[in-house]
């Protein structure tokens, strides 16, 4: 991951405003945020957000500074650089011709018609960058990337 990218993960308290409040606070900052990502947490309630934020560490920390005076943030962990499991998803349009050396890379078929396949990948950040540069080569017809989700290694 490039030096400048910090991930942070944000434990927040479920609400119609909460992701509006904390891309609010980020935006007026004016910090860059390489992605999003968020999803409910094993409490019921609350969500995780995962940031990428494409700044150094000091900028890092005022985010960090920032976040946690929102009521609705519950807790936060700067994650960069910690042993972490951290996945992203694609999932693409292809030829329908494609799809074996796709499926050779470890893709999984999600559905398949006469205008074309719909494959899914999901890995490392990097391994799903090099699915997408491969599928640039293959006749992609649509994709849609997610951002990382993270969580600290146990062993």
């Amino acid at each position: 991951m490039p030096e400048r990218i910090r991930v942070l993960s944000v434990l927040v308290e479920d609400g119609p405003n909460t992701l509006s409040k904390v891309s609010g606070l980020i935006r007026r900052r004016g910090f860059h945020v390489h992605s999003i990502s968020v999803g409910p947490s094993q409490q019921p309630g609350r969500s995780r957000i995962t940031l990428q934020i494409d700044h150094g560490h000091a900028e890092a920390d005022q985010v960090r500074k920032q976040l946690e005076r929102l009521v609705e943030v519950i807790e936060i962990e700067d994650v960069t650089g910690q042993l972490v499991h951290s996945r992203e998803l694609v999932v693409a349009k292809v030829k329908s011709s494609e799809v074996p050396s796709l499926v050779e890379r470890g893709a999984k078929v999600l559905d398949s018609g006469p205008d074309g396949t719909t494959v899914e990948f999901a890995g490392e950040g990097k391994d799903v960058g090099e699915f997408i540069e491969e599928l640039l080569h293959h006749g992609v017809l649509d994709v849609a990337r997610s951002g990382p989700v993270v969580m600290r290694r146990t062993a």
